[in-house]
């Protein structure tokens, strides 16, 4: 395709008119017998390669918080992941085992902002989504509760995988209408719907851009339901040699191999 957009993000900041000669133009190639490589046979890279902004919500699950002994505050937990912890579907992640031994899994629905969102109301927020993807918000629980931010824990290389793919917006329709779950070694660990959210996607969307203008191509995870590892008895941690499969109706399966070093 002539002068193509590079990446998601190149898309996105060139915004509405060209989505849609990208999609015309393919709807063409299509018509006119262009060879498409299966997704299965793709190797695949982080959904979002260089957002502006990897914004993550904690304890925006009830059952979530109530198993780490979090409070669930008045306000939205709000912080940051580092873009050095994106990575794909499929890949191996990998961790000092002298630095954590306590590495846990949290399914998360990653929201991808499309156009300039500033100050925007609730019942307009989801005007502003291009679309969604799954979040694996793989985290360092020993870090997490020794530390007063929560950042560092999360962002390890490869700590926060993303996919497989991005679907838009329209695809979904309601986000609080998902089905999120996670496997471990084949072991169901996690099984919960979007609409357990304590803030809808909606509400996240517009409370951040009350302060702040979110720009084209953002990522927002929207927080973990509650089975993790760290709150088992005994405790299920990440190991060498483990999977995690997390799953979100619509979107698909973001598989991650593990591997102390």
């Amino acid at each position: 395709m002539q002068n193509a957009p590079r990446d998601l993000q190149d898309l996105l900041e060139k915004g509405s008119p060209e989505y849609e000669r990208v999609q015309t133009s393919t709807a063409a190639a299509i018509n006119r017998g262009a060879a498409l490589t299966p997704i299965d046979e793709l190797r695949h890279a982080s959904a979002v390669l260089r957002p502006p902004q990897i914004i993550a919500i904690g304890a925006n699950y009830a059952a979530h918080s109530s198993e780490l002994s979090l409070r669930l505050e008045t306000a939205a937990t709000v912080f940051s992941l580092w873009p050095n912890s994106l990575t794909g579907h499929g890949a191996t992640t990998t961790w000092p085992a002298d630095r954590t031994g306590q590495v846990d899994y949290e399914a998360e629905l990653g929201v991808i902002i499309g156009r300039p969102a500033h100050r925007v109301s609730v019942a307009d927020a989801l005007d502003y989504v291009f679309g969604y993807t799954v979040v694996n918000d793989i985290t360092a629980r020993d870090l997490q509760f020794s530390e007063a931010q929560w950042s560092r824990c999360k962002s390890f290389d490869g700590f926060t995988p993303t996919g497989p793919i991005v679907v838009t917006a329209d695809e979904i329709g309601d986000p609080q209408n998902l089905w999120l779950t996670t496997h471990v070694d084949g072991r169901l660990l996690q099984d919960a719907s979007s609409g357990d959210m304590v803030r809808t996607v909606a509400e996240i969307i517009s409370y951040l851009s009350q302060t702040a203008t979110l720009l084209p191509g953002t990522l927002i995870s929207t927080g973990s339901p509650g089975g993790a590892g760290y709150s088992r008895k005994p405790p299920v941690f990440l190991r060498e040699g483990s999977t995690v499969t997390v799953a979100i109706d619509k979107i698909g399966l973001l598989t991650t191999h593990c591997r102390e070093i």
